[in-house]
């Protein structure tokens, strides 16, 4: 398997303040346990452009996009822009969120025109809770939907499926693409946890699965077996994109949800499944949480371990 790599040192730029959890040396304890496992040479790496304008604004609100860059100027001169309570922009963060959301774009290019067989993006600022009008959870753009909108648009893909193992629900991924017949989300989460949502007013095409805290892989597993595995099937999905989150990890305080590094690899399995049998393999996987540093780079490890080796 070709399994395309795709970052950009913008990305390490972006810091929302010195104790934020969501902090550049995520990106750096991923390469060092990739480059630690001798994994890193089995991938291709591809440097992430800036996503357009044309391209973001298929998924988020002109106005809002605006609202980022004017929030960016404010950044250059104050030193940080504050969104809402937890999310916050320094001069760095929009060419790191243009980054991210552009890295999407490019994997879904290069495994849609065969050039690799699937993409992991090793991105921040991470993307699912970003609504269409609003910054929220540590995300300033949506990049899983930027890129799956992408596929429908330039390819005229039909059926996309979002797979989503983070341990908060993705409030903007649902918020987006609620109403769009194109696209399914199957996800797991924490619940009740942030953002508090996911549970009522979803559509029949979100499989949206809470789990209690304390959770641990076989009620993960389970999940996935009984709900998302019968659902995926009967969509049917053309292409299949991971909003891939690992603060679920046991040792991931910032949540109380007990997977280890095996589930990812399992979860990995099925979702190689699915996509053998419906999407001619095609998976985009995008970074979103994880915040313990060891656990990330050990459980981004088992998910491209798994990628890489088909």
């Amino acid at each position: 398997m070709t399994t395309a790599f795709v970052s950009h040192p913008d990305c390490m730029l972006h810091e929302m303040g010195s104790y934020h959890p969501e902090r550049p040396d995520r990106l750096k304890a991923i390469e060092h346990q990739l480059n630690a496992i001798g994994l890193m040479g089995r991938l291709t790496r591809h440097m992430a452009p800036l996503a357009t304008f044309d391209q973001l604004r298929r998924v988020h609100d002109p106005e809002y996009l605006r609202f980022l860059k004017a929030a960016a100027e404010r950044a250059s001169v104050e030193g940080f822009a504050y969104l809402d309570p937890d999310t916050t922009m320094n001069r760095h963060s929009l060419a790191a969120a243009y980054r991210a959301a552009g890295a999407v774009v490019l994997a879904a290019d290069l495994v849609i025109r065969e050039e690799a067989d699937n993409a992991f993006c090793s991105i921040r600022p991470p993307g699912h809770h970003a609504e269409r009008d609003r910054a929220t959870g540590f995300c300033l753009l949506n990049n899983v939907a930027v890129g799956a909108a992408h596929a429908m648009e330039t390819y005229g893909f039909e059926r996309v499926a979002i797979v989503d193992f983070d341990v908060h629900h993705g409030n903007g991924t649902e918020d987006i693409f609620r109403d769009d017949e194109r696209v399914m989300m199957a996800s797991t989460f924490q619940h009740p946890f942030y953002p508090y949502s996911g549970i009522t007013g979803r559509s029949e095409r979100m499989v949206n699965i809470p789990l209690p805290a304390g959770s641990g892989g076989e009620l993960f597993r389970n999940a996935v077996d009984q709900f998302w595995m019968p659902a995926l099937a009967q969509f049917k999905t053309q292409i299949l994109f991971v909003s891939a989150g690992f603060d679920a990890h046991i040792d991931d305080e910032l949540a109380s949800l007990n997977l280890v590094e095996d589930d990812y690899a399992w979860v990995t399995e099925r979702i190689m499944e699915i996509a053998s049998e419906y999407s001619e393999g095609r998976i985009i996987s995008a970074l979103e949480g994880g915040y313990e540093l060891k656990a990330l780079g050990r459980s981004v490890s088992a998910h491209l371990n798994v990628l890489s080796n088909g």
